[in-house]
């Protein structure tokens, strides 16, 4: 299965997953995240389409990342599953559609 159906699928099933990326500034990072989505970045200004998670475990603590297609190295899912509710603190406005109830 490609990284791409991996992550809509962690989406919508709710799963935590365990992600391997290049930072290019900090080298290869493991983490566990949230997937929230993926898309063009409303942050980044350059049309590129972009995984946004939200990341677990990090040593400067959890926070939200947005990696590009090329920066993954690896994705899988968790057994671990996550409740939307304690994670998405704003009027979502989601790139791919899901099933989140009030959080969709």
């Amino acid at each position: 299965m490609d990284m791409y159906k991996i992550f809509i699928e962690a989406i919508n099933t709710k799963r935590i997953v365990s992600l391997k990326y290049d930072s290019h500034e900090k080298g290869i990072i493991i983490r566990l995240c949230i997937p929230f989505d993926y898309g063009i970045s409303r942050r980044y200004k350059d049309g590129k389409e972009r995984y946004h998670l939200y990341s677990l475990n990090g040593p400067e603590g959890a926070h939200n990342i947005s990696i590009l297609p090329e920066q993954i190295l690896e994705i899988g899912l968790t057994n671990e599953h996550f409740d939307p509710g304690n994670y998405v603190t704003w009027t979502p406005n989601w790139i791919v559609k899901r099933d989140w109830r009030e959080y969709s």
